[in-house]
């Protein structure tokens, strides 16, 4: 073998070496990518997303990253924003913004395009006393039923807004990866830790 085409595979293996080992500790440890190119967000839960040769990942505003491969589903909250108004855009769709009241404390919450949020929005104001469960979310069965199209997430993320089953509406406080299936309302922005008891949760248009 010629000398210069084995330096050239030589070169062109410690690359793919670096691209693979960057992809892998991006992916087990949730951090940026090193070679990548960065997105940033003004509004919404999301600050930035790092897109690696393989990679995704999403820095939220709380501090939070998430890593995924490019050809893995993950939703995330808002990405993008074009106006101060009341709706949010993602790409075509159009998402209402909304204040939700948790104990006294007011939050900001984007909506998804959705059947299902959509008719939940049309019914708000809301409020409910949701129940504590799994140390991750608060619950509560609502008296009557909404559209449903679920699927597996696969993760959720702190601040989701989710209805399982037809009448069942969770707020999610941690991030997790889930098997479970559920339709997706929305999402609230920067959602502390809610603790251990029952909340009070006030959903107003």
């Amino acid at each position: 073998m010629r000398k210069g085409l084995k330096i050239t595979l030589i070169i062109l293996v410690i690359f793919l070496v670096i691209i693979i080992l960057d992809t892998l500790q991006s992916k087990i440890f949730d951090n940026s990518p090193i070679i990548k190119i960065t997105e940033n967000y003004n509004k919404g839960n999301l600050l930035k997303k790092d897109k690696g040769l393989f990679v995704y990942t999403y820095t939220f505003k709380n501090g939070e990253k998430i890593t995924v491969y490019k050809w893995e589903k993950y939703s995330t909250p808002v990405e993008n924003s074009k106006d101060s108004t009341n709706y949010e855009s993602e790409g075509n769709k159009e998402m209402k913004s909304i204040n939700i009241i948790i104990n006294n404390e007011k939050y900001s919450a984007v909506f998804e395009d959705n059947e299902t949020a959509d008719e939940f929005f049309n019914l708000l104001p809301q409020e409910f006393n949701m129940k504590e469960l799994n140390g991750n979310e608060k619950y509560v069965y609502m008296n009557y039923s909404l559209p449903t199209n679920s699927t597996n997430p696969k993760h959720i993320t702190a601040g989701d807004i989710m209805l399982y089953g037809n009448n069942c509406l969770v707020i999610f406080y941690k991030s997790f990866d889930t098997n479970y299936t559920y339709t997706k309302i929305g999402h609230i922005d920067n959602l502390p830790s809610l603790g251990n008891g029952n909340i009070n949760v006030k959903f107003e248009n």
